[in-house]
């Protein structure tokens, strides 16, 4: 029996993994890369063994989760860092690496079983790493509908990550260059509100950063304040 799958991911490196990777795996594969095709009338018509999401900013229905095996690609070592924009409350930590985790979907937000983990780099800017992430996940994803690992609950004690606002992507004040390039590069990726500085009407966002041992390049765009958000 051929089984059928769904991906769901709302980014293109997410379209490109699965196009240039994960659609080659054995079985039938579907792309959703949005709430209105992702509905339990669409998805019955699929009746897919798992539904795997990459990366997705959007509340799942519960009725789904409920009805089918959805696994997410989780970038911590949870229960630590459940919650919202893990790899920013990650880099700001100071982390410099992380597990990226497999786990089942429950109503409760990143507290079902761990299928798997692998590890995680941190270099880089936030972009490169959600591709680098979006690559390891195709392997998971390989790995799950080869052997259909039994999930395990998680251990530990859990921490939660609140999810960060784009009001909280002006720079603040820190100590060292260090620190500065770390909040530049957890932002700069597609769809995410760039470090900014607001000065005398202007904004100046930063991006594409390279840190070196006494000073930092960027690019920066600047505009007026009353066209930004």
């Amino acid at each position: 029996m051929i089984n059928n799958y769904v991906v769901a991911g709302s980014k293109s490196w997410n379209r490109q993994v699965f196009d240039k990777t994960i659609v080659k795996y054995p079985g039938q594969w579907f792309f959703i890369n949005s709430t209105q095709d992702l509905t339990i009338e669409q998805i019955d018509k699929i009746n897919p063994r798992y539904i795997f999401f990459l990366h997705w900013s959007w509340q799942v229905p519960d009725e789904l989760i409920n009805s089918y095996e959805c696994v997410c690609f989780h970038m911590t070592d949870v229960p630590y860092g459940r919650g919202g924009s893990p790899l920013q409350n990650l880099i700001i930590r100071g982390h410099q690496e992380t597990k990226l985790t497999a786990l089942r979907m429950t109503e409760e937000f990143d507290a079902g079983e761990v299928y798997c983990q692998e590890d995680l780099c941190l270099a880089g800017n936030a972009e490169e790493i959600y591709i680098r992430a979006t690559h390891i996940s195709a392997k998971m994803i390989n790995y799950i509908i080869e052997y259909e690992p039994e999930p395990k609950p998680q251990t530990g004690e859990v921490t939660i990550f609140k999810r960060r606002k784009p009001a909280e992507s002006e720079i603040p004040e820190f100590n060292s260059l260090q620190q500065l390039y770390d909040f530049i590069r957890m932002l700069d990726a597609e769809g995410y509100p760039h470090a900014l500085i607001r000065h005398q009407g202007f904004n100046y966002k930063f991006g594409r950063a390279s840190f070196y041992h006494d000073r930092i390049v960027a690019d920066v765009t600047i505009t007026p304040i009353e066209e930004i958000e």
